[in-house]
C-alpha cells in the first residue's frame, strides 16, 4: 500500500464510527414514528435503492458475481443482524442490551483464527485485551435489568455480524468482485426477508412525517448504504479481527452522543471503558503503523 493510501482505511473507520455511533440516537427517534420491523425494512430498502442509484451514476453494472456466497452474507449480515438487533431493542429497550451487539469483535476474533488463519500476536493481544475489557465495562453484563431473552437476541445480532464479516473476507480472497456491487446485492437480498417480516408481524402503520422522512433518508443513505460499503472496504484492507476491534469506537460515540443529546450523566464504569477502548485502539493503530513502516523499509528501492 502506497503512503498516500495508508490513511484511507483509518479515515473510513473514523467516518464509520461517527456515523454508526450517532445512528443510535437517531434510531431512538425513528422508532417513535415507525414500528421496529417496518423501520428496519424501510432502512434497508432505502439503502439498497441508494446503492443501485450510485452504481448507475458510476456506470458500473449491477451484476451478481457470486450468488450463493452473497446470499449467505445478505442473510447473516443484513437480515439476521437487523432482525435480532431490532428484536433486542423491542424486548430490552435501546440501552445496554442493544450494545451487546458490539461483542462482535470477540466472535470475530474466535472465528478468524481457524477460518481465515488470522492470528493475534505479541503486543496485539494487549490492544485486544484493553478494547474488550473497556467494552465489558460499558456493557456491564453483570448489571443488566433486561431479560435473558433480550440479552440472547443482542448476542445473536453480534454473532450474525461476525459471521458476515468472515464470509466477506473469504469471498474477497477467492473471487474478484466490486465492493459497491457486493454491498448493493447484500442489501437488496437482505431486504427481502425484512419486507416479509414487516408485512407478517402485526405492527402499527408508519407515521410519514417530514421529520421521519429526513431521519430515514440519513439512516438509509448514510448509516446503512454508506457504512456497510465502508465496512466491506475496511475488511478488504486489514485483518478481520483488527477491523472488528477498531469499530469499537462506535459504542463510545454512541454513548457520548446519547449522554450529550439527552443530558444523561456518565457512569464511572463508562468513563473507564471509554478510556480503555481509546487506549487499545491507539495501541492498535501504533502497531499497524509500525508494521507498515517495517514493511516499507524491507522493500527494495
Amino acid at each position: 500500500m502506497t503512503p498516500d493510501r495508508r490513511w484511507r482505511p483509518a479515515l473510513a473507520l473514523a467516518i464509520l464510527s461517527l456515523t454508526w455511533g450517532y445512528t443510535w440516537v437517531l434510531a431512538k427517534q425513528g422508532l417513535q414514528y415507525a414500528p421496529p420491523f417496518a423501520f428496519a425494512a424501510e432502512r434497508c430498502v432505502g439503502g439498497a435503492l441508494s446503492l443501485v442509484l450510485a452504481l448507475k451514476l458510476m456506470g458500473k453494472p449491477l451484476k451478481l458475481v457470486a450468488p450463493w456466497p452473497t446470499v449467505g452474507i445478505a442473510l447473516t449480515q443484513i437480515t439476521g443482524f437487523m432482525v435480532f438487533q431490532t428484536w433486542a431493542l423491542v424486548e430490552g429497550g435501546p440501552g445496554k442490551t442493544a450494545v451487546l451487539i458490539f461483542t462482535m469483535p470477540i466472535w470475530t476474533l474466535l472465528l478468524a483464527w481457524p477460518l481465515l488463519g488470522e492470528r493475534v500476536r505479541g503486543k496485539q493481544w494487549l490492544a485486544a485485551a484493553s478494547t474488550l475489557t473497556g467494552l465489558l465495562l460499558i456493557i456491564e453484563p453483570w448489571d443488566m435489568q433486561s431479560s435473558l431473552f433480550s440479552k440472547f437476541l443482542g448476542l445473536m445480532a453480534a454473532l450474525c455480524w461476525a459471521c458476515g464479516t468472515i464470509q466477506i473476507k473469504r469471498l474477497r480472497s477467492t473471487t474478484k468482485i466490486d465492493l459497491i456491487t457486493l454491498t448493493t446485492w447484500q442489501m437488496l437480498l437482505g431486504a427481502i426477508p425484512l419486507i416479509g417480516l414487516s408485512l407478517i408481524v402485526p405492527e402499527p402503520a408508519t407515521q410519514w412525517t417530514a421529520h421521519y422522512i429526513g431521519l430515514l433518508a440519513f439512516m438509509s443513505i448514510g448509516s446503512t448504504a454508506l457504512c456497510w460499503w465502508l465496512w466491506a472496504y475496511i475488511l478488504d484492507r486489514v485483518p478481520a479481527w483488527e477491523a472488528s476491534l477498531s469499530v469499537l469506537g462506535t459504542p463510545v460515540i454512541a454513548i457520548l452522543a446519547s449522554r450529550l443529546t439527552f443530558g444523561e450523566a456518565f457512569k464511572t464504569s463508562e468513563i473507564a471503558g471509554i478510556l480503555l477502548i481509546g487506549g487499545g485502539l491507539t495501541l492498535l493503530s501504533l502497531l499497524s503503523w509500525a508494521a507498515s513502516r517495517r514493511s516499507a523499509s524491507l522493500k527494495p528501492d
